[in-house]
């Protein structure tokens, strides 16, 4: 197995230039995830990365991609999904033309097995996103990003953890195919139900909090579109007491980041009572989530985000 910290000199040789690399693509880690980032890639092993909805997990495999230089290779889990949805399935359509064209021609005539190896060849293998993060790469590996692992059921999972253990799959009809170098492998789980220990036990482990205030802070100034230091800090203040009222769907960073953008295109210089009410739709997607936050006082929010 390649040592995949080789093969990433972009992403430096600590946490230290892990995190700097990250910032310069757009991505501010804090210590615990940038060093646990580093030894993943150092010791080329899974990461699984979980916590609430729109802090930022998926986002570290698109920054890693961006930053390293491999492909991003997204697998989306979901309810039901299979290994032939994740891994490869034959192209059926394209087989039956094939052979309804060499019947056709006279040419099927007397080589019956000889045409079945030419319709179990690569030719007509539709490669998911598992067996194309596991092809020859000549340079830098690439990202796969097994996205709401969550979502899955427990076969999936006992699946994922039988590739991930050698980064190896057999194909019955082709042989095996083994990548000549690990992909870099990012796991995200919103803990909708606990991932199972074996799985765990296979990978680095980071569990993604809502960021501070001053670094939720940074990220709308650097994310938003148009946002003020000054708006961009009050966002940050307000979805911070939002978070703190037992909503059903606390804002996320993907959410504060709109926000921010949404009140610079109305021109909005600081946040007041009426822009918060004309605007909590980009922010809270629950109506009951905006009904709590009315019903603490909408006033009371806007005045806690003034400076002393």
């Amino acid at each position: 197995m390649t040592d995949a910290s080789a093969s990433q000199p972009a992403l430096g040789g600590s946490p230290a230039e892990v995190a700097a690399v990250l910032e310069a693509n757009g991505y501010l880690a804090d210590d615990g995830l940038a060093t646990i980032i580093h030894l993943a890639i150092a010791l080329g092993r899974p990461l699984l990365l979980e916590g609430e909805a729109g802090v930022g997990k998926t986002e570290v495999a698109k920054v890693l991609s961006a930053a390293g230089g491999g492909e991003l290779i997204r697998l989306q889990c979901y309810e039901g999904i299979d290994a032939s949805q994740a891994l490869y399935e034959w192209d059926y359509t394209r087989q039956l033309l094939h052979l309804r064209t060499a019947e056709a021609s006279g040419d099927a005539a007397g080589r019956a097995d000889e045409l079945e190896h030419e319709l179990y060849s690569e030719r007509f293998l539709v490669k998911r996103p598992l067996l194309r993060a596991l092809d020859p790469v000549a340079g830098v590996p690439p990202v796969l990003l097994i996205d709401e692992v969550d979502r899955a059921d427990d076969e999936f999972e006992a699946f994922l953890l039988e590739v991930l253990s050698d980064y190896s799959v057999t194909i019955p009809e082709l042989g095996t195919y083994t990548a000549s170098k690990p992909p870099i492998v990012i796991i995200t789980s919103n803990r909708t139900r606990d991932v199972h220990d074996a799985l765990k036990r296979r990978c680095l482990y980071h569990w993604v909090e809502h960021p501070d205030f001053e670094r939720e802070t940074r990220i709308i100034e650097l994310k938003s579109t148009g946002a003020s230091a000054e708006l961009a800090r009050q966002v940050a203040a307000a979805a911070t007491s939002m978070r703190e009222l037992g909503l059903y769907k606390p804002p996320g960073v993907a959410e504060t980041i709109d926000w921010a953008t949404a009140l610079a295109t109305l021109g909005a210089v600081e946040i007041d009572e009426q822009i918060v009410t004309a605007t909590i739709g980009t922010v809270l997607k629950y109506r009951e989530d905006q009904a709590r936050v009315a019903s603490h006082g909408i006033d009371q929010l806007v005045a806690s985000l003034k400076r002393d």
